[in-house]
């Protein structure tokens, strides 16, 4: 990339948005060319510096995308499954890239944010740092080698503020693990234990999830025979590594063909 990349920020108040404004304001790569909220957000019609404690950047917050994204080509986008859906939309029209860390969709949200991308270049992961991407890798390599003796499991933790479960991130490992197996996730997926639930399902991917304090994100995947377990784990410990995998696949995009990617495909590892 020669030039430099104008960048459109959606959720500008939200934690990762505030991050990713501050990493692109100091990097001479990228150039900050707007940013929204949604409609009647306190920080509608105020300078985002200053909103974030900052100097004015003569940038003010923006309630309609589309106004943004005429200006931008790449939209980095951390919101809801509700707001990013929408934004995919508007992303198409406008022929950016669209760069989505949002997690939570349903397979309905999922085919829609398909069809946006026949249109545009689209790169949505659940977690978008590089040891994640790897261990996603290993997991499915552990998982193709074990049989169903080993029984599966992925416990996941966040902070107290994540409002959805399982996480992205764990659900991208239980999709490892499955086609690891050659297997369907939505099948064989055990999300919910309370009471007198029987045994253990053989062949079952399990998940458990732990919200409490300001975990930024540990994922654990055990493969639990009699006898002998086998752990493969990632532990996040500062957000800074989900930002610069965003732009990383903000500059990425700007070679592809519209079409759904994932971080895999960025990190050159699918």
């Amino acid at each position: 990339m020669s030039e430099t990349l104008s960048i459109a920020i959606t959720g500008a108040s939200g934690r990762m948005g505030q991050m990713l404004i501050r990493n692109i304001l100091k990097d001479r790569r990228f150039e900050l060319c707007g940013v929204t909220e949604h409609p009647g957000h306190e920080w509608i019609g105020s300078d985002i510096g200053k909103m974030m404690g900052g100097e004015s950047l003569d940038l003010p917050v923006l309630s309609d995308p589309l106004e943004v994204f005429a200006k931008a080509r790449a939209i980095i986008d951390f919101t809801t499954p509700i707001a990013s859906i929408a934004h995919a939309d508007l992303a198409a029209q406008a022929r950016c890239v669209h760069v989505i860390g949002t997690t939570g969709f349903t397979k309905k949200d999922l085919k829609k944010l398909n069809a946006a991308s026949r249109h545009a270049v689209i790169v949505r992961a659940g977690n978008m740092s590089l040891g994640v991407n790897l261990l996603v890798q290993l997991t499915k390599k552990v998982s193709k080698a074990l049989d169903e003796d080993f029984d599966v499991e992925v416990i996941e933790s966040h902070h107290r503020m994540k409002v959805d479960a399982p996480s992205g991130t764990a659900l991208m490992l239980g999709e490892a693990a499955a086609d690891g197996r050659g297997k369907e996730l939505s099948k064989i997926s055990d999300r919910g234990r309370d009471g007198i639930t029987g045994p253990r399902k053989r062949g079952d991917i399990g998940f458990t999830a732990i919200r409490g304090g300001d975990v930024v994100g540990e994922h654990d995947v055990i493969f639990a025979a009699s006898g002998e377990r086998i752990t493969l784990r990632h532990v996040a410990t500062d957000r800074g590594i989900f930002v610069r995998g965003a732009l990383r696949a903000a500059i990425w995009g700007q070679s592809q063909k519209p079409g759904e990617y994932d971080m895999l495909d960025v990190l050159n590892l699918s």
